[in-house]
């Protein structure tokens, strides 16, 4: 049991430390045997509202609506807008789009892993270079709407890579069609 020196009040809460009443640190007060209530809370002396600014105790309060005075009911004149207004923040943060990045990549792999089988490559390869090329246009021109440049330039890697080896495929085995047509002239 805890007791306020000034008010004699005594509290049962172990963890308060300072009344609640008036702020003066509790001391400890010893357990009687027989329970007896509690002296009524004597009020706090009121001091004179004379002392210096700086020794009153000041609560921060919040700045007044424009065209409302100190006084209640009294209003003032309205007072200008701030010239430098600005928007709210977002309630939530927008994630930066990559969509096309993404697309990028995802046709370049098909491209390189499914493209060979019914030359499906040679649609998604071509898709896969231009959407990256886009995809990387729109970074360069709006970084903090758009990221995704890893994975942009990946798809181009890899839809190129397909187109190269298609087209290398192609020139060899034309070479190859070629030459055999010339034996057989002879």
């Amino acid at each position: 049991m805890k007791r306020c020196p000034k008010c004699n009040q005594e509290f049962v809460e172990e963890w308060l430390t300072f009344c609640t009443t008036d702020g003066t640190p509790l001391t400890d007060a010893p357990r009687t045997a027989d329970y007896a209530p509690p002296p009524p809370p004597v009020s706090p002396p009121q001091r004179p509202v004379t002392a210096p600014q700086e020794d009153r105790p000041t609560i921060q309060m919040p700045s007044p609506q424009p065209g409302y005075g100190g006084a209640i009911g009294v209003p003032q004149a309205p007072q200008p807008l701030a010239s430098s207004w600005q928007a709210p923040p977002a309630p939530f943060a927008v994630a930066p789009q990559q969509g096309l990045a993404i697309a990028s990549l995802v046709l370049g792999l098909v491209s390189v892993t499914l493209g060979f089988c019914c030359s499906v490559g040679l649609i998604t390869g071509p898709l896969a270079v231009g959407l990256g090329i886009f995809a990387l246009v729109q970074i360069k021109n709006n970084p903090t709407q758009y990221e995704g440049k890893p994975l942009a330039i990946a798809g181009i890697a890899t839809g190129g890579l397909y187109l190269v080896v298609m087209i290398l495929l192609i020139l060899f085995y034309g070479m190859a069609i070629l030459l055999g047509g010339l034996s057989n002239l002879r």
